[in-house]
């Protein structure tokens, strides 16, 4: 349940008070800023003004969530990313310069689960951090586990398996081939699936190409030529098992 926040941010998600969250930023205003709003908000907050110390300190406290700079001293967001996701399956959000698409897309590449541009409303980013979270909790009524072909999908846990081998998958990959998984041979556009998945009426599309491209990775035998996740010209994507 919500309550209101006493800093007037965004209401207080009681599911998510004591999470800890990892906030990686060199500029201090920014960071300070950033790290009160989410205290306001209930979290648990670490902070660091470089990749290198953002790094030591995920090892030293694992994070529930990171929210890392793209541009970093040291080593640069993208690589933190990295190196955070190759550990654990850690949600991410990446602060990326405004209009840089091309940033964007690279932050996704390496495992960002979302981003958000620069300057960005230190509330729209608390929303964000809320909404990636919850993603990442065991729903409560969990549907019952299913099968399609060779996929496996425990909703409860959040684990896919393919063949009885689980799968590695970011927050925002599982939910993108479970929806998929509950909607087979269905074919849906980028913007259903940034609205379904992301929750997005709005945003950069890219944003769902980039994760589409990661999953085949991840469950396709040869991702270049897919027989699962497959293209529709023209329209968009289709899942068949």
């Amino acid at each position: 349940m919500a309550e209101p926040n006493p800093e007037g941010g965004p209401a207080i998600d009681e599911a998510l008070v004591d999470r800890r969250v990892l906030v990686i930023e060199d500029d201090p205003t920014v960071l300070e800023v950033v790290c009160r709003y989410l205290r306001a908000a209930g979290f648990i907050v670490d902070a660091e003004r470089d990749g290198i110390a953002g790094l030591r300190q995920a090892d030293r406290v694992p994070p529930d969530l990171v929210v890392a700079d793209r541009m970093l001293p040291g080593i640069d967001g993208v690589e933190v990313c990295r190196r955070i996701r190759a550990q654990r399956p850690v949600p991410v959000i990446m602060l990326t310069a405004l209009g840089s698409t091309e940033d964007r897309i690279e932050g996704l590449e390496a495992g960002a689960d979302d981003y958000i541009a620069k300057p960005f409303s230190p509330r729209e980013l608390v929303l964000r951090v809320q909404s990636v979270l919850r993603r990442s909790l065991p729903d409560f009524a969990p549907e019952a586990p299913f099968d399609l072909g060779a996929f496996h999908l425990e909703t409860a846990d959040r684990v896919v398996t393919k063949h009885g081998e689980e799968l590695s998958l970011s927050v925002r990959e599982f939910e993108l081939l479970a929806f998929l998984l509950k909607h087979p041979h269905q074919v849906f556009s980028r913007e259903q699936l940034l609205k379904a998945v992301w929750k997005w009426d709005f945003g950069d599309l890219s944003t769902v190409t980039v994760h589409v491209r990661r999953l085949r990775e991840k469950i396709e035998d040869d991702p270049t030529e897919p027989q699962h996740l497959t293209t529709v010209w023209g329209v968009g994507y289709r899942f068949a098992a």
